[in-house]
């Protein structure tokens, strides 16, 4: 376990190898690696077999994780990203905490569709540990995704519990 309360960049970095050497012993999570560089760490990125990650029922055949915590001054916990994006379909779903949307809460999920977003709802805010809040997120895009709905071509997601 890592100690981030001086959330400098050597924390930053710790955490994404942190997140980087999980990812690795996830089951269905492939080539996973790190963004702009491993010196240079902002993002772990990860390729994924969505019938593993999620169920054999899933109808994508690929997707990848996008994750970035951060740590801005003069805020008491940790901003992330944990983007779920499926190319073929243009499709983002992802559990945002930051300061983007402040009337849906510290936390929220958003789906984007052709890189417009097309629906967002508050979410629980976690106050845990980084690793514990990406577990927590990584289980619950089995729920998110096969949760989206399609009509006339455009996604949404129901209201989620927050």
């Amino acid at each position: 376990m890592i100690f981030l309360a001086g959330r400098d960049r050597y924390t930053q970095r710790t955490l994404l190898r942190d997140i980087h050497d999980r990812l690795t012993r996830q089951a269905g999570c492939e080539d996973v690696r790190y963004r702009p560089s491993r010196r240079r760490p902002r993002y772990v990125i990860a390729d994924i077999d969505p019938t593993t990650f999620l169920s054999n029922s899933y109808d994508a055949e690929t997707a990848r994780l996008e994750i970035r915590f951060w740590y801005p001054a003069g805020v008491e916990h940790e901003y992330y990203r944990i983007n779920w994006v499926e190319p073929d379909r243009n499709l983002m779903i992802g559990f945002h905490q930051d300061a983007d949307h402040p009337g849906l809460g510290r936390c929220h999920i958003q789906l984007n569709h052709e890189d417009t977003p097309a629906d967002r709802h508050g979410v629980m805010f976690l106050d845990a540990h980084a690793l514990a809040i990406l577990d927590d997120r990584l289980q619950q895009f089995t729920t998110a995704v096969e949760a989206v709905r399609w009509e006339n071509g455009t996604p949404s997601i129901p209201t989620w519990p927050v």
